[in-house]
């Protein structure tokens, strides 16, 4: 007998979005259903290009087909993707469908080289990508990004001028660092800070994007204060390093977002130069820094780890030179970046679902 739409429908009502917790059919993400004989050909459209969760969707289409309908069916599903948006409360952005903040408790956890390859990975999972730098006071991703010498230049929309955003390896890039003289000290005041942030948020053309990166400065402040009541956040991912001083304000950060007047989403924790592997025995690990101090924080605060990243000297070398180390195929330090974007991309999916509108914070101190 001929397999009909309606039994494959039926067939796939089986298969359980593991983050969402409902089947594909109710999601409505089967799409171009088509059935000749025993020949049934489907496209299911997942929530991010960076879903970890691919090959397990596809492999239970596959299964629900021939275990409910026919074992000799010729089953095609192709994989496709179309990144859920925040729905914004106000006129911030509105073409962006996802903002993710990185922050970090204390400096020098190496949250900006968090942050880029972040971007990066995601670009190369096939989304759209923006990165603002919003440590006003240590910018740094224009050396990241090998963009130190260029110059954003302006352009009208809609009959009003806008800075253009520097594209590099595909992630489109604005930081302070393209305005002023990064030799010098920027001696500046809170509120003239905070004022500068917004502006390369309100005074720049960004276009359409699945996901803009925002690299805070590190610690708690006007900046940050300024940003949540501007700009909405669909979350934060806070970063740490393993020793108990960088976690206990990893703590702060987290509890900062967390305020009712900011009530932020945290997305989770990466955890930052978590152990070293020598180059010429990369089966061992040695944890300089402490063992699972992300991890137990983590548990502890009910939140995910989102990534465990290497100590490896190459890492702050590619940023150095401008080439982030997630551009370094097969190395396990690009896979381990690449394994957090993913689960990035996860939780904001989620929080997507539970809280499909994004309303920027209530901030008056």
């Amino acid at each position: 007998m001929n397999i009909t739409k309606e039994q494959v429908l039926e067939a796939l009502k089986n298969v359980e979005d593991p983050d969402l917790k409902k089947d594909l059919v109710t999601l409505g993400m089967i799409k171009d259903l088509e059935v000749i004989g025993k020949n049934v050909d489907f496209t299911v459209v997942l929530t991010t290009p960076a879903c970890p969760m691919k090959e397990m969707i596809h492999k239970a289409c596959v299964n629900a087909v021939l275990h409910y309908i026919d074992e000799e069916a010729i089953v095609n599903v192709k994989m496709s993707s179309n990144v859920t948006a925040r729905k914004n409360s106000g006129p911030m952005l509105p073409n962006v469908k996802n903002i993710i903040g990185v922050a970090s408790g204390k400096g020098g956890v190496g949250k900006s080289t968090v942050a880029s390859n972040l971007a990066l990975a995601l670009v190369k999972l096939g989304a759209s990508v923006g990165l603002v730098d919003a440590d006003i006071y240590g910018p740094s991703q224009t050396i990241m990004f090998d963009v130190m010498d260029a110059t954003p230049m302006s352009k009208e929309i809609d009959g009003v001028s806008k800075m253009m955003p520097i594209e590099s390896f595909g992630v489109k890039l604005l930081s302070i660092g393209f305005f002023v003289d990064t030799a010098q000290a920027l001696v500046w005041r809170g509120p003239m800070a905070s004022k500068a942030v917004v502006q390369l948020f309100q005074e720049a053309h960004w276009g359409e994007l699945d996901y803009m990166i925002i690299d805070l400065p590190p610690g708690t402040g006007d900046i940050h204060l300024s940003l949540v009541g501007a700009v909405p956040l669909n979350g934060v991912v806070i970063v740490s390093t393993p020793q108990f001083v960088a976690l206990a304000d990893a703590k702060k950060g987290v509890g900062m977002f967390q305020l009712p007047s900011i009530n932020v989403p945290v997305l989770g924790i990466v955890e930052n130069m978590s152990y070293f592997s020598p180059p010429d025995e990369p089966e061992k690990r040695y944890y300089i820094f402490g063992k699972d101090g992300a991890k137990k924080l983590a548990e502890e605060l009910e939140v995910p780890l989102l990534g465990e990243i290497p100590l490896v000297q190459s890492i702050c070398e590619a940023g150095d030179s401008g080439k982030p180390a997630v551009l370094d195929y097969n190395t396990p330090q690009a896979t381990a970046y690449m394994e957090m974007a993913r689960k990035v991309a996860q939780q904001v999916s989620i929080q997507n679902a539970k809280e499909p509108i994004v309303k920027v914070a209530d901030v008056k101190w």
